[in-house]
């Protein structure tokens, strides 16, 4: 329910038979501390039947940052749904942090908003600190921490599995990853190797 605002170097246009807001040249949408940064955005909006207007889905393309107070991810374009608080970003490298996690993915990122969900397709890598994870397809799960800024709680990851920390590696089918406990559950031709000592089970 609260105002956007939007700006842009090269002007807005707005195409009012079409419903659809176009702001180009370095252009910017602000909301309740949500900041989105891009080349080109289209905002799409649908007529209410009391009267006025709802904005239904923005379209970034070029260079595309989106930030809040707590979070931050970038990739080459994106498609928000407000209706269903959905974030679609696409681009070679895709990069999404929130606090001490970074996860990054070369094909598209989902993050679902009402669910505190981040999916990573295409090479898709999960950094905090010393441990490093990597699959075909990573889904976090998000959970606020005590200060009130979400945090990385659990981590699922599907193909082509590979986990390394300071000690070891890791390689499996399937994996799901624990952040509070640190401990990973594989599945599907598991592999750990620390120096010399290798262990193999399914």
């Amino acid at each position: 329910d609260q105002p956007i605002e939007v700006f842009a170097d090269e002007g807005i246009e707005w195409q009012q038979d079409n419903e659809v807001l176009i702001a180009r040249g370095n252009a910017r949408a602000v909301r309740s501390g949500v900041d989105i940064n891009a080349e080109v955005l289209r905002a799409f909006y649908k007529k209410k039947q009391e009267g006025g207007t709802d904005l239904a889905r923005l379209d970034a393309a070029g260079n595309v940052r989106i930030t809040s107070p707590s979070e931050t991810i970038t990739g080459e374009t994106a498609v928000y749904d407000l209706e269903k608080a959905v974030l679609l970003v696409n681009g070679k490298k895709v990069v999404y942090r929130s606090g001490a996690d970074v996860l990054t993915a070369n094909r598209q990122m989902e993050y679902y908003e009402i669910e505190q969900k981040a999916v990573a397709r295409g090479n898709a890598y999960a950094v905090r600190e010393d441990r490093r994870l990597r699959a075909d397809v990573l889904a976090a799960h998000y959970k606020p921490n005590k200060a009130g800024k979400s945090e990385v709680y659990r981590v699922e990851a599907f193909g082509n599995v590979h986990i390394v920390t300071n000690d070891e590696t890791v390689t499996a089918d399937r994996g799901v990853y624990n952040v509070e406990s640190g401990i990973a559950t594989l599945t599907g031709s598991v592999k750990i190797t620390r120096g010399e000592t290798q262990l193999n089970g399914c």
